[in-house]
């Protein structure tokens, strides 16, 4: 049985370097253009003939785009409606690289951590510009919960410094943790397939395809996940909540 882990490794492709530094191409970029081409078409595809009554695809996207709307003025209110092109490219991204790694032969972008991170330090960036744009030296006072106690302050400050600083770590290990695990198990068990054979073989791969389908439900949650707590950070930066 092959190594499980396997799939995640990275190989060069093209070997690329300018100035110095490796800018090789490897599957995980190949299939982040890959990701960034179906996001296009499939809105494309949606919209290039609109219509007042919409098709299956266009009901699809419009969908997302008000489910993601509802998210922005739930938890920004309507100063977070100027990012609503970031928050839509952040979800369609993350959505899209967790269906499309699900095809047998095909990369999972999301289970990178070195990508989820940037993404994640996008979204910590973002909300503290935000909160600085919007505040000024007052979104300093996120680091101190109102009502607190003078004795407490300096405790105070010191978790909520180490509690902004772990958003972004544990928005790209979340999301990786769990595209990682997954697929790790449905190649453990389809490797359980090849060596139980015709008699033995049924019964793993009963499971790999629940477990498959059950994989399809979790691109779509961590999605929502990844976004909602977007959602939540941006927000307690222009709220000061």
């Amino acid at each position: 049985m092959e190594n499980p882990l396997e799939h995640f490794e990275l190989h060069t492709l093209i070997l690329l370097r300018l100035f110095g530094l490796d800018i090789s191409i490897n599957q995980a970029v190949v299939m982040i253009w890959v990701v960034c081409a179906a996001v296009f078409l499939f809105f494309w595809a949606a919209t290039r003939n609109a219509r007042l009554i919409p098709t299956k695809l266009q009901s699809i996207a419009e969908l997302g785009v008000e489910f993601l709307r509802g998210l922005i003025l739930e938890n920004m209110g309507e100063k977070g409606m100027k990012l609503f092109p970031f928050i839509a490219t952040l979800f369609f991204f993350i959505l899209f690289s967790n269906l499309l790694g699900l095809i047998p032969g095909a990369y999972t972008v999301t289970s990178q951590v070195m990508v989820n991170g940037i993404l994640a330090l996008a979204v910590f960036a973002l909300s503290v510009i935000m909160g600085v744009a919007l505040h000024g030296a007052h979104y300093l006072s996120i680091f101190l919960p109102q009502g607190t106690p003078w004795w407490l302050m300096p405790l105070m400050i010191l978790v909520e410094i180490i509690s902004q600083l772990a958003r972004p770590i544990t928005l790209a290990v979340r999301l990786f943790a769990n595209m990682t695990a997954g697929h790790t198990v449905i190649n453990v068990l389809l490797g359980l397939v090849l060596l139980g054979g015709v008699v033995l073989g049924w019964m793993p791969l009963g499971f790999t395809v629940a477990l498959y389908l059950l994989e399809v439900l979790v691109a779509f949650i961590q999605a929502y996940v990844f976004t909602v707590l977007t959602t939540v950070y941006i927000g307690d930066a222009i709220k000061l909540h």
